[in-house]
């Protein structure tokens, strides 16, 4: 029988890589392939606007955007357990910014502010999303250590389809079938390695194809009368 050897993972302190948030983490965040990695955890494209950005007399982690739509994220970074001084920042902050995602980095999550954000996703509109992010270092062995995304909580995309569900009688025939098409479309291109990200299917004769640069992108449109 071959012997197989397996290294064993260990976790690396995040106050051993990062030692402030503000001078360290998130400089080392805003960098392109390290919000790259982000973004690709939570399924959106990133672009970093500005650090340290004024809301008033606070100051936001990280302004970025989303390549697919140019709205506004907000990071909000923690390198320790998520507490309230923090929630209460990134509901003053995404409202000063007018963000339409807001994502909470932190070391690790209580219950009660992963059940906060789940409610908050439950109550905004379709169009708002709130991420609760754990961020960990690991290693193996004598190897570099490397950063690992944990999402632990998101927009719920069945319960909102649910509520929207309830309102398909406001929506005309077209307007039904512009979304089932933009939502077959999103499958196919799922089905088929994910070359490239589309944005939430909607009742609208328009979707975009985001290509990971604000103020470009791929828009693609369908004419009901012509079939």
């Amino acid at each position: 029988m071959k012997k197989i050897n397996l290294g064993k993972i260990e976790k690396v302190d995040l106050r051993d890589v990062w030692e402030t948030e503000d001078k360290d983490f998130t400089p080392w965040l805003a960098e392109e392939k390290n919000i790259s990695q982000l973004g690709n955890a939570i399924g959106i494209e990133l672009e970093v606007e500005s650090q340290e950005k004024n809301v008033g007399p606070f100051r936001a982690d990280i302004l970025a955007r989303d390549t697919a739509t140019t709205h506004y994220v907000l990071i909000e970074n923690q390198l320790e357990i998520t507490d309230h001084k923090h929630l209460g920042q990134i509901m003053t902050y995404a409202a000063g910014l007018d963000a339409f995602s807001i994502i909470w980095i932190a070391k690790n999550f209580t219950e009660e502010h992963r059940a906060a954000v789940d409610w908050l996703n439950r109550i905004t509109d379709e169009n708002i999303n709130f991420f609760g992010i754990e961020i960990e270092v690991i290693k193996i062995g004598d190897s570099v250590a490397a950063p690992q995304f944990k999402v632990v909580a998101k927009p719920n995309d069945w319960t909102r389809s649910v509520k929207k569900a309830a309102t398909d009688n406001e929506l005309s025939e077209t307007k039904m079938k512009q979304r089932e098409y933009w939502t077959a479309l999103k499958e196919y291109v799922a089905d088929n390695g994910n070359p490239f990200k589309m944005q939430k299917p909607s009742p609208q004769h328009w979707s975009i194809i985001a290509l990971g640069r604000s103020g470009f992108q791929l828009s693609l449109t369908v004419n009901s009368q012509k079939k």
